[in-house]
């Protein structure tokens, strides 16, 4: 079985970018992914016409069943996943009319806990030495809060996986 790299959210920006990178320089097969098939289809074709060897399998990390069928296909095909790039999030526009508190609900859910699901169905098939790289924004930047209180508890937390779900949650009460 060969190597494999999954770049979610790879139909566009940074992952588009990551794919046709990767394409280039590693020795294996890269899968782009996307929520949207037409539109992911659409990407890996651009890709295609720039002569890079990507593959695409349709991906919805907000959607368990979409991540176990992600899961299984690469552990028949390939027998695990080498490499993982969690790209894939959502991002409201500057104009975006709906209330700061549900974007900040919609986005947490999607850009962490959906990304935290991803990680927990697909790390039990990485193989030996596989490498896991988590894509972010400067949004997520803790100089970047305001309330001061939740500041000091994320910097006390040492970044711990179970303070940290529970911290998201405080958080998205504040809003």
């Amino acid at each position: 079985m060969g190597r494999v790299a999954i770049v979610t959210g790879g139909n566009k920006g940074v992952g588009y970018a990551t794919c046709r990178g990767l394409s280039k320089k590693f020795d294996g097969d890269v899968y782009m992914t996307a929520r949207s098939e037409e539109r992911g289809r659409a990407a890996l074709e651009e890709l295609r016409k720039e002569g890079c060897n990507v593959h695409f399998h349709q991906l919805d990390i907000d959607n368990q069943a979409s991540i176990e069928r992600m899961r299984d296909f690469m552990k028949e095909k390939y027998g695990g996943i080498d490499i993982l790039i969690n790209n894939a999030a959502i991002a409201f526009g500057m104009d975006a009319t709906e209330p700061k508190g549900v974007q900040a609900e919609v986005t947490l859910k999607t850009n962490y806990w959906s990304t935290k699901n991803v990680c927990d169905i697909l790390f039990p098939i990485l193989k030996p030495g596989a490498r896991v790289a988590n894509v972010s924004s400067l949004a997520g930047l803790l100089s970047r809060m305001s309330d001061s209180d939740m500041k000091k508890k994320l910097k006390s937390s040492g970044g711990g996986l179970t303070v940290s779900n529970v911290l998201t949650n405080e958080a998205i009460s504040h809003i």
